[in-house]
Formats: structure tokens, C-alpha cells, sequence
């Protein structure tokens, strides 16, 4: 039995204990007995309701922070998953910009021809890919009776700085992603890229069975990485792509400052 259950039980039995009283000392006219006892007893029964509203504060009390650790742990995990997310594409954009700021130097220093390889790897900057969080836990703890319970703490703090660097890095994805989806598709329009997509995709021991010699093949890679369109692609690789993986590292610093303060919360 809950405790909110036990007190009008034991308020129950005190009423009618003290009921007995008050009809002996009316019955045997004892007014002035009676009239002490009467306070006494309006002053128990407020101490029973007191205490019951207690309890019941206890137990609510109880129940939000339970309910709000449910949220923080989601949190959490949607942010560890974040961070692995993160520690993989920063290794993906690190070795994009270090291949275009090489070809970048190649192109300063007129030495593209001996490094042709080094301008077709190029091509991996025009994949368009893009950090995705995922931010449903944050959403729902926003959207419940409980997110008043870490307002303006440390930790809402740290959320709204993770969140913000969350939309900071999607607009300078989706700028990079953008520009280099119009200087491919113009790339489209303006070259056969026939045999670029064959060497990129078909085993080149197929690619000797066919009657296309490999010169050709060079040759086409020649053409295509000379274009302004391609070139351009590299250069803005080159310096954008460190912004992102700036944006990447401190939003792995606040993500982890984020698990730090729940694990405090939660007694993890």
C-alpha cells in the first residue's frame, strides 16, 4: 500500500477516535475540555493533510526525475552516435582536402601532367555528403513537461551550443554540397564522361579487353581535370573543407562535455 493510501486510512481512524472523546466530554459536560480538544484535533488533521501533500510532492517529485533521466539517456546515446558519426567523416574530409591541396600546389607550380593521378583522386570531392544527427531525443525533451528541470543549467547550456554548432555545420555542408552538385552537373553538359565513369566504375582488366586503347583514357582524365569547372571544385575543397572539420572537433568537444553532464545527472 502506497503511503498516500496509508494517510486517509490512519486519518480515518483518528477521526473516529476522536469522535468517541468529544461525545464523552459533551456527555459529561466537560466544555472547556471539549473546546481544547477541538483545536487539538482541527490541528492533527491539518498536520495529516500537510503531510500527505508531502508525500504526494515526494512521489511527483519523483516521477519527474525519473521521467527526465529517461530523456537524458537517449540524449546521450543519440549523441555518442553522433560523435562516431563525426569521427568518421572528419577522416573522410581530411583525406579529401589533403589530395585537392596537393593538386592545388600542382597547379601553382604548372606540374599537372606528372600528376595526373593525383587530379583524377580529386574526383572523391565532388561526392556530396553530409553530417545527419540525429536530434529526436532533444526535440522530445524540449516538447515535455520536463524540460523546465534543466532550464538555464549547465547542461541546457551545452545543448543549445550543440545544437547551434548542429545548424552551423549544416549550412556550410549544404553551401560546399550545393556548389559542387551545379559545377558537376555543368561539368555534364560540357564533356563526354563516358570514359571517366568506365574507368571509375568497370575493373580495368575489363577495360583492356575493350578496343579503347588506356591513352585514351589519360587522355580524357587529362581533359577533364584541366576543366575550370573540375578545378574550381578542388580549390574550394582545399580551405572549406577545414572549416568543416573545425566545426566537426568543437562540436565533438561539446558533445562529449554534453555525456559528461548527463552521466552527473544520472548518477552514470
Amino acid at each position: 500500500m502506497s503511503n498516500i493510501g496509508v494517510m486517509p486510512m490512519l486519518r480515518a481512524i483518528m477521526i473516529k477516535f476522536f469522535r468517541k472523546i468529544r461525545r464523552t466530554l459533551l456527555s459529561d459536560g466537560k466544555t472547556g475540555q471539549y473546546l481544547k480538544y477541538a483545536i487539538g484535533e482541527i490541528v492533527l488533521v491539518v498536520i495529516g493533510i500537510l503531510l500527505a501533500l508531502q508525500i504526494n510532492n515526494w512521489n511527483e517529485a519523483r516521477k519527474a526525475d525519473k521521467a527526465l533521466k529517461e530523456y537524458l539517456v537517449k540524449i546521450k546515446s543519440y549523441t555518442l552516435k553522433d560523435l562516431s558519426m563525426l569521427d568518421t567523416l572528419t577522416i573522410y574530409r581530411k583525406n579529401i582536402a589533403n589530395q585537392c591541396k596537393m593538386a592545388r600546389e600542382s597547379i601553382l607550380n604548372k606540374t599537372e601532367e606528372e600528376n595526373l593521378l593525383l587530379f583524377m583522386s580529386c574526383g572523391i570531392a565532388f561526392a556530396d555528403y553530409y553530417f545527419k544527427p540525429n536530434t529526436a531525443g532533444y526535440e522530445a525533451l524540449t516538447n515535455s513537461d520536463y524540460f523546465g528541470k534543466i532550464n538555464n543549467t549547465l547542461l541546457d547550456s551545452l545543448l543549445i551550443s550543440y545544437h547551434s554548432l548542429v545548424d552551423d555545420i549544416a549550412e556550410n555542408e549544404r553551401s560546399y554540397n550545393e556548389y559542387v552538385v551545379n559545377q558537376e552537373a555543368y561539368l555534364s553538359t560540357q564533356f563526354d564522361r563516358s570514359l571517366i565513369l568506365a574507368s571509375a566504375f568497370m575493373p580495368w582488366d575489363s577495360l583492356k579487353t575493350r578496343n579503347t586503347p588506356e591513352s585514351e583514357y589519360y587522355k580524357a582524365f587529362a581533359e577533364y581535370t584541366a576543366l575550370a569547372p573540375y578545378r574550381n571544385v578542388i580549390g574550394l575543397a582545399a580551405f572549406q573543407i577545414d572549416t568543416m572539420v573545425d566545426q566537426y572537433n568543437q562540436l565533438k568537444e561539446v558533445g562529449q562535455s554534453v555525456i559528461k553532464e548527463i552521466d552527473a545527472i544520472t548518477d552514470n
